[in-house]
């Protein structure tokens, strides 16, 4: 056969379905599957959200402007200014999912061969996207033992070069729930400032900070109109994953009008999920409250389980609904599948991501999970004990290699 691209050779495996063919042979076998492994959360859709499809008068389903539905674009245009973002209509370009923004900033802020530099570890999806548009990621390394908090700023000068020309952030995090102070963006806006780069901010979980924290978007820092870019999405907002509408958002009148001419290229976003979004986009800034308690309930009730693990390395996210843990085993990705095909505790297992695949930097995260506290706190309880006996039972728990190695130097 003809050979495949480079691209699409190069393309990997999404870290957090990697272990998905497991987990379906573990559910055909009968077993319970508690899904930790990926951001889809079990709270219900709004029914405004549903409503807008069902009533939608529509008679031909046809083509939208390009940049989304002027009705839409006003619409998110206010979400965003009630939220203190300082976004106008013409600022927004509707997109296809968060996916689609990510992926439409680098085909305009980069060339192929360029860098855009990324704290890791990050959002494993982030390098299909650079692999699409030829764009090379240049990783700096946060660490577990600091909560995953920005890494020095020198260590991101320390890796520019004349290729540089953007720096991604996800803020709060995927995967860390690291939530990004004001100064600290502000101090990444300076640095792309003085280099002359694009500051691109994944803002997918804004509404989601826990403990006081408070999401700072980047459109708001003073001066950074011609260098930041927002990339936004309902997905986790409202609990639409399936909706698959998300945003650009940008102040740079250039960057935003190459961005539509991608946009063109596609035809247009998705109009019923647009009249979804829509809906969505009138819900009053209080619709936030109940959600937010729960996913902060479910995060201290996530972190309080990993923390009474012997072994387990549990910071405390600020924001999002994940955590990555470092666990007591030689490998996560062998322990994962171990947990789907050979471990059950009363029929019961889960299934969680291992977060080799959310690093840049080969042999980092080989023993750290990604778990996403998307379920309901009984069944999320449910999954830690088994997580908890899996650690106590495991044949590579690090404990055992380190008995069996101090016996056999004896």
């Amino acid at each position: 056969m003809p050979p495949l691209s480079h691209r699409g050779q190069a393309m990997p495996v999404s870290p957090f379905r990697k272990l998905l063919p497991f987990a379906e042979a573990a559910k055909q076998a009968g077993k319970v599957v508690y899904p930790l492994n990926i951001g889809q959360p079990d709270v219900l859709t709004p029914p405004e959200m549903l409503d807008a499809v069902r009533h939608a008068d529509l008679t031909i389903l046809g083509y939208a402007p390009g940049a989304g539905t002027e009705s839409y674009r006003h619409k998110l245009a206010a979400y965003y200014q009630r939220a203190g973002i300082p976004a106008r209509f013409e600022d927004v370009m509707v997109t296809t999912a968060g996916s689609e923004a990510i992926l439409f900033a680098m085909l305009t802020c980069l060339n192929p061969g360029d860098e855009v530099i990324v704290a890791e570890p990050f959002y494993g999806t982030y390098t299909a996207f650079a692999i699409a548009a030829g764009v090379a990621i240049v990783a700096v390394t946060a660490h577990i033992e600091d909560g995953f908090a920005l890494p020095p700023l020198a260590d991101f000068e320390a890796v520019i070069t004349e290729r540089t020309r953007a720096i991604l952030i996800c803020n709060p995090s995927n995967p860390t729930g690291y939530v990004y102070r004001r100064d600290e963006l502000e101090a990444l806006l300076g640095l792309c400032i003085r280099h002359d780069l694009y500051l691109l901010s994944d803002e997918a979980y804004r509404e989601y900070c826990y403990d006081g924290a408070v999401s700072t978007s980047v459109l708001s820092l003073a001066g950074g109109e011609q260098h930041t870019v927002v990339l936004d999405t309902i997905s986790k907002r409202y609990s639409a994953c399936g909706a698959r509408v998300g945003a650009l958002v940008t102040r740079n009148p250039a960057v935003w009008q190459a961005a539509l001419r991608f946009g063109q290229m596609r035809i247009c976003p998705p109009v019923l999920e647009m009249l979804a979004a829509e809906a969505a986009a009138d819900l009053p800034p209080s619709y936030f409250d109940g959600t937010r308690a729960e996913y902060q309930a479910r995060r201290d009730l996530t972190v309080a389980r990993l923390r009474a693990m012997p072994g387990v390395t549990c910071p405390v996210p600020g924001g999002a609904f994940y955590v990555v843990a470092r666990l007591p085993v030689d490998d996560a990705e062998k322990f994962g599948q171990w947990l789907l095909e050979e471990f059950t505790l009363d029929n019961q297992t889960l299934m969680l991501s291992p977060a080799n695949g959310f690093y840049h930097t080969a042999g980092l995260g080989r023993q750290e999970v990604r778990l996403a506290y998307v379920i309901n706190r009984t069944a999320l309880d449910a999954a830690f004990d088994c997580l908890a006996q899996a650690l106590r039972v495991y044949p590579g728990r690090t404990a055992q290699l380190a008995d069996a190695a101090a016996v056999a130097t004896a």
